[in-house]
């Protein structure tokens, strides 16, 4: 057995969020890098025994990105805006550093819309961070590196 050529896996506490005309510099959490293929059964005269199974749509489960309360309200704006009729869709990514802070993995997704905001959960017994969310749907994502 060698031991010389050992790869640690990434630690996922060290990643950024890149969205259009955005400039957030910390997340708390980002969750929803995920996609599913639906599969679509096709049964054939003269082969009873199983089905054929086919690809069929792909679908992408949304983004939910969570911050530390700040004044900055970039994202909540780009809620509102949706909520105010008019759909503005961006495009952005989730990139994982290393502990170097070398880009090791980037997930690109595209035509992008905040679907949800949430505010924080206010406690007067808490003393933990207040933290915001925004539910982003898209289009597409993409595991790039």
């Amino acid at each position: 057995m060698t031991t010389g050529n050992v790869q640690d896996p990434y630690v996922n506490f060290n990643f950024l969020v890149e969205i259009d005309n955005i400039a957030r510099a910390a997340f708390h959490e980002v969750s929803g890098l995920d996609s599913t293929i639906d599969v679509v059964e096709h049964r054939e005269g003269g082969a009873n025994t199983t089905p054929h199974k086919l690809a069929g749509q792909t679908k992408h489960a949304n983004l939910v990105l969570r911050w530390g309360m700040t004044i900055d309200d970039q994202l909540y704006q780009w809620h509102k805006t949706v909520v105010d009729g008019t759909i503005d869709r961006r495009n952005g990514s989730v990139v994982l550093l290393d502990r170097r802070g070398t880009e090791v993995a980037r997930w690109n997704f595209v035509r992008a819309w905040p679907s949800k905001y949430t505010g924080p959960s206010l406690s007067a017994e808490a003393s933990d961070v207040a933290l915001e969310s925004v539910e982003i749907v898209h289009e597409g994502l993409e595991r790039v590196s």
